[in-house]
């Protein structure tokens, strides 16, 4: 039988959870007024807004692309997505294939379906435009890039997806230098956001901005030691990368 102080105990638990997942991900001056003067509530809506919801939506993001087939034999495995579409002209098909294109640079095929995709009651869906923000930056359309991410940005994921980096690159590549960077700071949290703040840095590189960008790249690479074994593996490209970027910056220091 649970006693109150046991409650007290839990309680105080899943706020130090809540508290601790959220400064992680550099999100904590939001929710930490609702953690800490509503234990209870707020931490069950923190649970269900950061924790719950962008499970579930990275696995079923990641659902669809687990192929060992279409890996080993992407080829074969478009032509059997075409067959399909052939047999049964449908929404799911269509993207199926989109995202086959894509996922093997056949952007311009992707894009099409993507649009011809876009009707009715799926006029509005999320994967599809999040897929299309990617195809019209693969084909430098940066201007529709815009009004799609847009429509996107209030759902809950967009702030860590590659939709959102490609939006804020987007912006920058038709001049709007001031709100890309905004952007790009938006996506800033400490011992997260890895593969956000390593193109962060790029955008500060191309802006000439060395010392600003070894501070992001410095940062990230301080922090790889202190992270988890998983998480340490998922972002080491990004570790790999941000170092690539010290060396050129020391190298452009050394020879000034």
């Amino acid at each position: 039988m649970f006693s109150y102080g046991s409650y007290y105990y839990i309680i105080v638990g899943l706020q130090i959870f809540c508290a601790v997942h959220s400064y992680r991900r550099g999100t904590l001056s939001r929710w930490i007024f609702l953690i800490a003067f509503l234990p209870v509530i707020g931490s069950i809506i923190y649970l269900y807004s950061e924790v719950l919801s962008n499970r579930n939506n990275f696995r079923s993001t990641i659902k669809p692309t687990i192929n060992v087939g279409a890996v080993l034999n992407p080829g074969a495995n478009i032509k059997k997505l075409e067959e399909d579409l052939r047999f049964s002209d449908t929404f799911a098909n269509k993207v199926k294939l989109a995202d086959a294109y894509l996922a093997t640079g056949l952007t311009d095929k992707a894009v099409d379906l993507y649009e011809s995709s876009l009707t009715g009651a799926f006029a509005e869906n999320e994967h599809v435009m999040m897929q299309l923000i990617a195809g019209y930056f693969e084909q430098g359309r940066y201007e529709e890039v815009i009004p799609l991410a847009k429509k996107l940005y209030h759902l809950p994921q967009f702030p860590r997806s590659k939709a959102h980096i490609l939006y804020a690159m987007s912006l920058e590549n038709i001049g709007n230098i001031e709100q890309a960077e905004s952007e790009f700071k938006a996506m800033k949290g400490r011992y997260s956001y890895f593969e956000q703040r390593y193109q962060y840095g790029l955008f500060l590189m191309r802006a000439e901005r060395y010392e600003d960008a070894e501070k992001i790249f410095t940062d990230m690479v301080d922090e790889e030691p202190q992270l988890g074994n998983m998480e340490k593996r998922n972002n080491r490209q990004w570790f790999t990368k941000a170092k690539e970027e010290l060396r050129k910056i020391s190298s452009l220091r050394n020879s000034a």
